[in-house]
């Protein structure tokens, strides 16, 4: 009988069960990033949020695995992603941080990738930033409904951040005025109407990244990716910019320090053992 993941190489289950992926943001698409990626075969991930589910249910249209008691007895994010992984995978190896990644920077430094779902540009910002001093992808999921009129227009983009290659800045997804304007409208934002199908499609698309990169299948190289998707339309596409940037080294990340991890050991590099550790 064939594998049906033979076209991945045959050696890519053993890629799977030994990356260790690390996944910021636990909510509409990082709950299904970490299903599909404990889904793959993916065993070590390390799982950041510092949120639980919201008391007023409005998180059930959009994340994976919660219930209506998680909303009841307002279970955190992480053990809601933790129950559904070791549902798929009970010797899953789960390192669990309800707490600002941030505070818990050396458990993200150990990852193979990072997996970005956060919902401001000053998160997206401050976590390629650290991807780059770790030498590790980054790859950003976002997704936004805009009012048109009295139409809705539904957009969303996953991009891949690979340390030395252009970044989030380049490409126009950060920039001050954006940081600025998000930054004064601070607390103001309201809840969040995203739904369950267009996450689900930026976090298979993500997933897809995260699966070129350690078992690269395709022929094709594999650089900075920006993918736009419509969700009015249904479809996902390499974003113009690619080509318009082409040529064009990154000038954001130049300095001696901004690309490389000056407080490495390899004390901090070594895998954390068991099957799962919480973060409080």
């Amino acid at each position: 009988m064939t594998s049906r993941q033979g076209f991945l190489g045959a050696g890519s289950d053993a890629i799977f069960a030994d990356a260790q992926i690390g996944v910021v943001g636990l909510g509409g698409g990082g709950s299904h990033i970490v299903q599909q990626l404990a889904h793959i075969g993916i065993s070590h991930l390390r799982l950041f949020d510092p949120d639980s589910i919201d008391p007023e249910g409005t998180n059930l249209n959009r994340l994976v695995g919660a219930t209506a008691t998680d909303v009841r007895v307002g279970t955190p994010k992480t053990a809601i992603a933790a129950r559904l992984v070791l549902g798929i995978n009970p010797s899953a190896d789960l390192v669990l941080v309800q707490k600002p990644w941030q505070e818990s920077i050396g458990i993200l430094r150990n990852c193979d990738v990072i997996v970005g779902c956060v919902d401001t540009f000053r998160g997206r910002q401050e976590l390629e930033r650290a991807a780059r001093r770790f030498h590790i992808p980054y790859i950003d999921i976002g997704m936004d409904v805009h009012a048109f009129g009295d139409d809705y227009l539904l957009t969303g983009q996953v991009f891949l951040s690979l340390p030395g290659d252009k970044c989030m800045t380049c490409f126009g997804l950060l920039r001050e005025d954006l940081l600025a304007l998000e930054a004064s409208r601070y607390g103001a934002a309201g809840i969040r109407q995203q739904v369950i199908w267009p996450n689900g499609v930026l976090a298979s698309t993500a997933v897809g990244l995260v699966i070129r990169l350690l078992a690269p299948w395709s022929p094709q190289a594999i650089g900075p990716v920006l993918l736009e998707y419509d969700g009015n339309r249904g479809t996902v596409v390499e974003s113009t910019r690619m080509g318009a940037l082409k040529d064009y080294p990154c000038s954001h990340f130049q300095a001696y320090d901004d690309i490389g991890d000056p407080f490495w050991t390899l004390s901090l590099t070594q895998p954390i053992k068991g099957d799962h550790h919480e973060t409080k």
